[in-house]
């Protein structure tokens, strides 16, 4: 009994959990030594990790900042050797050399598999042997969405199920929905695993109440995935939606006078065409002179007795619409509201014309009356007073020199 406990004050006992702590600070410890002394290391061989689709080119580089004459080798996920310097060592033609020099060997790998994924292995025989890993990511590329699940046409108010699927994506690929140009929401997708080829399949529905608005609308599913350019997988499918007519009344002629001729249209929009017409008049029956010709309602001569509101009804075998019109015959000499306006067009344009002309009058004779006209006559100073031509002729020496300004006026 005293020889045990002698042992247990030589070797104490510790805690379990301690001694994990203390194991993981000398891991962590070792290996940042370990990452410090390989990045001081010039033989130590570069790498990078590198992800491609399938049916793509990969580039795997391995480079050293200095090397002793010693060769640098790539190996694939299975150590299989696949050159060693320029020297090819598996007879695999996708597998090419791209660059070899002392200091760098690249490799490419083209038509790029799902089984290609995984660590590739660089190698440079020092001594001891010093190597690094690059890890190859293959995505499955997803396959174009199909699109299931109603039958067409549907009618207005229906509520439909659209489905659509993709497979052969890696990682899952995601779908979206659109109507039109606009993203609208769809059930949270179901992801399944592929267990052939280590893909995914991708499933998700789209649940819609239908509208007249939606008819010939496009619905779209499109896969969103790395692999793929944005609108690379896109399906459409148009709604077909059956509802039914909308109907108005429209006058063929513009103005209902006294005494002549008058048409109504009976116009309905709906999906499919309307097939047949009816006309009515609210409160009383059609005039007799009024003919109905499918979906026009002719008058051959109006009275005022025909007044009154005029209902047509559409039927197009899904559904029926009515559309009202009130006609109110007017005097044989009442002007459509056309013709009003242009008549009250033209009189105003009249009106101004005539009024600038007016005011150009004004402006004239106003500058006629202040501007009146002056002129110059020469006339011989004295030569009223002479008693002959001589005298006169001797009186008006220096003639204009002394010519004055006479004015004369006029209007």
């Amino acid at each position: 009994m005293k020889v045990s406990a002698r042992h247990t004050m030589l070797f104490p006992t510790f805690p379990v959990s301690f001694l994990w702590t203390l194991c993981s600070v000398n891991v962590f410890v070792l290996t940042a030594y370990s990452d410090l002394l390989l990045e001081d290391d010039p033989f130590q061989p570069v790498t990078s990790d590198e992800t491609v689709a399938v049916g793509g080119t990969v580039t795997l580089t391995c480079q050293v900042a200095e090397n002793d004459n010693s060769s640098l080798q790539w190996s694939n996920t299975a150590q299989q050797t696949l050159y060693f310097g320029e020297k090819r060592a598996l007879r695999d033609n996708r597998i090419q050399l791209h660059r070899s020099t002392p200091t760098e060997l690249s490799i490419t790998i083209s038509d790029v598999q799902l089984s290609d994924e995984g660590e590739y292995t660089c190698s440079i025989f020092t001594m001891p042997v010093r190597t690094a890993r690059a890890t190859v990511t293959v995505m499955g590329v997803p396959g174009k969405p199909q699109l299931s699940g109603y039958e067409e046409p549907v009618l207005e108010g229906e509520r439909i199920t659209l489905t659509c699927t993709s497979s052969g994506s890696k990682p899952p690929a995601k779908l979206r929905w659109y109507r039109g140009h606009e993203e609208i929401q769809g059930q949270p997708q179901d992801v399944a695993p592929d267990p052939d080829d280590r893909t995914f399949r991708v499933r998700s529905e789209l649940h819609l109440t239908v509208t007249r608005a939606d008819n010939e609308a496009p619905i779209a599913c499109t896969v969103d995935h790395p692999a793929l350019a944005e609108g690379d997988k896109r399906t459409e499918r148009q709604l077909i939606v059956q509802y039914s007519p909308d109907v108005n009344i429209r006058p063929v002629s513009d103005l209902p006078r006294e005494g002549e001729k008058f048409l109504l249209q009976c116009v309905g929009i709906g999906n499919p065409e309307p097939t047949s017409y009816e006309w009515k008049k609210k409160d009383g029956e059609l005039p007799l002179l009024a003919k109905v010709d499918g979906s026009f309602l002719r008058f051959e001569l109006l009275n005022k007795s025909d007044n009154g509101m005029y209902l047509c009804q559409a039927d197009n075998g899904i559904g029926q619409g009515q559309g009202e019109y009130v006609l109110l015959v007017q005097d044989p000499t009442a002007m459509s509201a056309s013709s009003g306006v242009d008549h009250a067009v033209i009189g105003g344009v009249v009106a101004v014309i005539f009024f600038i002309l007016l005011c150009l009058l004004i402006v004239l004779g106003r500058y006629l009356i202040r501007h009146k006209g002056t002129y110059l006559t020469h006339e011989a100073k004295g030569s009223d007073e002479a008693h002959d031509a001589d005298t006169a002729i001797i009186n008006a020496e220096g003639g204009h020199s002394s010519a004055e300004e006479r004015k004369e006026y006029f209007i």
